[in-house]
């Protein structure tokens, strides 16, 4: 792809594409069943995007994903991370 849609999206969103990149390999052969991973996983997503996650919603996704068996990416969570 073009480095300068790269360079662009990180403009615009302030986030640097290296860390998605780097999160998203990391991705490709994680065990989403265990909660420790699923944890990291939402921990640094939400370092990335410089939105916190308090406990509580932390555990909401957690039960979401570990337990109820949705599917991790980057919009469930952005979803979750958005409701009041």
């Amino acid at each position: 792809m073009d480095n300068g849609f790269f360079k662009n999206i990180e403009k615009k969103t302030g986030v640097n594409m290296k860390d998605i990149f780097d999160l998203a390999n990391s991705l490709q052969n994680a065990n989403f069943k265990d909660e420790k991973t699923v944890r990291n996983v939402i921990q640094r997503v939400s370092q990335i995007a410089n939105k916190p996650v308090s406990k509580e919603m932390e555990d909401q996704i957690v039960k979401s994903i570990v337990n109820d068996g949705k599917q991790l990416d980057f919009n469930t969570i952005a979803q979750m991370m958005n409701k009041k």
